[in-house]
């Protein structure tokens, strides 16, 4: 995430005396899938941007969502990425990416108690994923240092 490579000067918000940047090229479709190859060379904060504006058109596209809440998280915005990843789970309870996700997002907030709660949840409906586990684990062991 080191390696983000800033927008170019007219793909800028602030360019704009008027407030209002002009969309990106191209339709949702095209903004989801630029904003996924954005995401995954590690440009998590360019593709917030591509990925905003598809969530913004589609506001109930669970797949947008879910890589809107990834790029937020990748940008260190934690908040935001609770947010979304908890807008999933609500919808889909049984979705434990999202409920890994919104745990991840909970204690990069500080809310061990709230990340220990969806970790575990993620980690019993996928038992066999070791990221889940030791995302668990390593939320509980602060929250149980912070608590003596």
């Amino acid at each position: 995430m080191e390696d983000q490579v800033p927008g170019r000067s007219e793909d800028s918000p602030g360019d704009d005396p008027g407030g209002h940047a002009a969309p990106p090229a191209g339709g949702v479709y095209e903004w989801y899938t630029r904003g996924l190859e954005l995401l995954r060379t590690g440009s998590a904060a360019a593709a917030l941007q591509l990925l905003a504006r598809a969530a913004d058109a589609e506001p109930g596209s669970h797949s947008i969502r879910e890589a809107l809440a990834r790029a937020q998280f990748g940008a260190r915005r934690f908040d935001a990425a609770a947010e979304s990843f908890r807008w999933i789970v609500e919808a889909e309870p049984a979705e434990d990416y999202a409920r890994f996700g919104l745990g991840l997002s909970l204690s990069r907030m500080g809310d061990f108690e709230g990340a220990v709660e969806h970790l575990a949840l993620a980690a019993a409906m996928r038992p066999e994923n070791r990221d889940y586990a030791n995302a668990l684990r390593h939320a509980r062991a602060t929250l149980e240092y912070r608590r003596r």
